[in-house]
């Protein structure tokens, strides 16, 4: 049995973006009750387990061997690892084995505008020399505890400033000296614009809504997507590691496939020297195209990209029927497996 952490919320929902459901089902993997909010099961294969949960939460489970496979983003998974070694002294390594294209955000350090703040750097020594403590909030604290003792080496501070402590906003501080981080549950940006905190550190896509509050962004800490997460020791377990292998296959034809759809029609023979020049000349296929060729008739089958600007599909079919296509039929596709190179394990 492999055990997979499925995550709640915007990665599976279709009308934010993630629609992790389409891209199993397209894959293969059906499930029952993911769409509901759980419990999940998986209908086709019985040696796949659902475990429901928050990404924010994958990583610890993870490390702690409670789950074999982890479906979330770089930033949370990196929030665990970072808070084992902070607050636990322990150390865990996790792989990420294959990115999900999906979920793409970036973790920066924000400011309220009228700091006037033109070097991160120069700005925390500043805090810190005139109040001995810098205060700072966040949804993931050690991700900027981490962010924060980097500044601090670089300026040559870690060992003036090593205390830190992180807490819920606005309870009594448990240092005098050093790193304070407040731990929110949303709406970081207010709490900066208003004074609850000397520098936060948010999550974003566009930055709009930072931009909103007159807040700048002083730094990009890291970018962040969706993808699969696993224990590098899942790889000694031969049987789960098959288990894995066969996820990350049809997982990968699934987003192969996204964007992309079949292109069948037929040309007399006459016509294939001028289609295939036309096809050749304008590289509009995702792949090499199909032919089968008959006494009179040649059949093609097409890959192409929805999504090119240059050669939009209804250009595209516009063209080959000028040069005799027939009985152009557009198929859509839902998974594209090129071999199993394409894994990497």
């Amino acid at each position: 049995m492999l055990t997979i952490g499925m995550p709640a919320g915007s990665l599976a929902d279709p009308k934010r973006g993630g629609n992790l459901i389409q891209l199993l089902d397209n894959a293969g993997f059906y499930t029952k009750g993911y769409k509901s909010g759980g419990p999940s099961v998986f209908t086709t294969i019985s040696t796949y387990m659902g475990w429901d949960g928050r990404p924010q939460e994958f990583g610890s489970q993870l490390g702690l061997d409670e789950i074999d496979v982890a479906i979330g983003g770089d930033d949370w998974i990196k929030e665990r690892i970072l808070e084992l070694k902070y607050e636990y002294q322990t150390t865990i390594t996790l792989e990420k084995v294959m990115s999900l294209s999906r979920g793409n955000v970036r973790i920066v350090g924000i400011v309220d505008k009228r700091f006037e703040v033109t070097n991160i750097a120069a700005y925390v020594s500043q805090v810190l020399q005139e109040k001995g403590l810098i205060t700072v909030v966040s949804e993931m604290p050690y991700l900027a505890l981490n962010w924060l003792k980097d500044i601090l080496k670089e300026r040559g501070l870690q060992e003036q400033y090593n205390e830190f402590s992180v807490q819920k906003y606005k309870t009594p501080s448990k240092i005098k000296k050093g790193v304070l981080i407040y731990e929110t549950w949303g709406k970081t940006e207010a709490k900066v614009k208003n004074g609850g905190a000397d520098i936060g550190l948010e999550i974003t896509q566009t930055g709009s809504a930072l931009r909103n509050y007159g807040l700048d962004i002083i730094d990009e800490v890291m970018k962040s997507e969706t993808g699969i997460w696993i224990k590098p020791e899942l790889k000694k377990d031969k049987k789960k590691f098959e288990l894995l292998k066969m996820f990350l296959l049809n997982l990968s034809g699934a987003l192969n496939a996204e964007n992309k759809v079949l292109l069948l029609f037929n040309a007399a023979n006459k016509n294939v020297a001028e289609i295939d020049q036309y096809i050749a000349d304008n590289n509009v296929f995702a792949e090499e195209p199909t032919k089968k060729s008959g006494t009179q008739y040649t059949e093609y089958s097409l890959q192409v990209e929805t999504m090119d600007v240059e050669h939009p599909i209804p250009k595209i079919r516009y063209e080959l029927a000028i040069r005799g296509a027939l009985s152009i039929d557009t198929i859509p596709v839902i998974s594209s497996i090129q071999s199993i190179d394409e894994i990497g394990l």
